[in-house]
Parts: C-alpha cells; structure tokens; sequence
C-alpha cells in the first residue's frame, strides 16, 4: 500500500495516480508492494531526520528509511518539496518532472539500487528515466 502523507502546504493533485504509477515501478522490478509512506515537507523537517537519524547536517532533497523483507519493499520516504523545486529550477525541468524522479529514486533504493559511486549513480540515472516513463501521459 502507498501512502501520502504531508508535513507542508504541498498536496498531490491526484494521490491514486501517483500510488498506482509507483505500484508499477514495484512491479517492473519484480518486487512485492509492502506499505510505502511519502512524507512530503520542508527543508528544516527533512535537515532535522538528517541530523538525528544519519547524523548529517546537509540539506537533501530525499531521505529513505528501507524496512523491505525479502522481495516485499517497505519504508518510510520523506522528501523535501523546497528541495526539488530548487532541483527542478537549477536543472531546468518541470517541478512534477523532478518531483516523479525523486519519488521513484526513494523506491529504487529499496529495489537495490545505489548512487555512492560515479557507476552506481549512472545505473541509478537510467532507472529513474525508465521508471519516469511508467508515469500514465495526462
């Protein structure tokens, strides 16, 4: 089950399509859906779990907390809405555009997928086109 849930003003404009859309991500990599939470909120939300859980004082734009078992992903994934609509302006794409990559890179973590070396930032790149281009054209 995926679920929404807001620490800001921010809403999805449709929760069903985004929950179905990352169902599908799931599903393309031949995972079991678990309970999936998005916490959405601000920048001094997100540098606050950064610092009390991961000991890091940076902002970030996503942080994932993977609870999966087995082939059934689970976790909590909180991403800083302040945070993506600075990314989308600095890499000159839609705030829904980045806000979907960002979805799905919460998600590709939990699948395996890492971005600490230059390689593994490659793959993980690629993964989040492909998984962008799941999302149903409006």
């Amino acid at each position: 089950m995926i679920q929404f849930n807001y620490e800001t003003d921010f809403e999805l404009a449709d929760e069903t399509l985004y929950a179905d859309w990352i169902s599908e991500v799931i599903k393309s990599e031949q995972k079991d859906e678990g309970e999936i939470n998005y916490i959405f909120c601000d920048d001094d939300y997100l540098i606050e779990i950064n610092r009390q859980y991961l000991e890091h004082d940076t902002l970030t734009d996503i942080i994932s907390f993977d609870y999966s078992e087995g082939n059934v992903l689970q976790g909590d994934i909180f991403i800083s809405i302040e945070r993506v609509k600075d990314n989308a302006d600095d890499f000159k794409v839609l705030f829904e555009e980045e806000l979907r990559r960002v979805m799905a890179h919460g998600v590709l973590h939990y699948c395996g997928y890492k971005d600490k070396s230059e390689a593994d930032e490659q793959l993980m790149r690629r993964k989040e086109e492909e998984k962008m281009k799941l999302f149903p054209k409006q």
